[in-house]
């Protein structure tokens, strides 16, 4: 069964997206887990935390299997953040399922823009926004890993974020 939590940051339904994040960028940009897992955890929890942030799991029999997270950027954009989906369980939507759930979450903050960058060795979080309809920026962000690309989606709302608790999956 398909359950999708939200949760808080130092939730252990949330540590293997943390653990597993760190690995998957080691392997990509050359750092060591540790050192990524440790900038990971110096974003403060209230970040992504409500009134103005958020953070979901997916679970699969109790299994943690994918995530992701957004936080305030601005009064009137959510951030998207820590996008992931466990090794063993890619290709089968639930990058697509963690987005949708993301997005519908943020809207109903009332944030009317989501914004986000991916690092330069992620093609498949590149093709998964620009299948979800996020528009690539012109703009190109120097990084110590590289250009990342940035990427916005507006979502229309024409509501002020609201404060308020997240809904909660079982």
């Amino acid at each position: 069964m398909r359950r999708i939590h939200h949760v808080a940051q130092d939730d252990p339904l949330a540590a293997p997206l943390l653990t597993e994040l760190s690995i998957e960028y080691s392997t990509r940009y050359g750092r060591t887990a540790a050192e990524i897992r440790d900038e990971l955890a110096t974003y403060p929890a209230a970040e992504f935390a409500p009134p103005s942030g958020g953070l979901l799991v997916v679970t699969e029999h109790g299994e943690p299997v994918a995530g992701g997270a957004f936080r305030r950027y601005d009064a009137n954009t959510a951030e998207l953040k820590r996008i992931w989906t466990a090794r063993g369980h890619r290709r089968r939507g639930l990058g697509r399922l963690v987005l949708a759930e993301l997005e519908t979450e943020i809207t109903r903050r009332g944030y009317q823009r989501i914004y986000l960058t991916t690092g330069p060795r992620q093609p498949e979080a590149v093709a998964l926004y620009n299948a979800a309809g996020y528009t690539a920026l012109e703009r190109v962000i120097e990084h110590e890993v590289g250009r990342l690309h940035p990427f916005e989606k507006q979502l229309n709302t024409g509501a002020a974020p609201r404060s308020g608790g997240t809904k909660a999956y079982t």
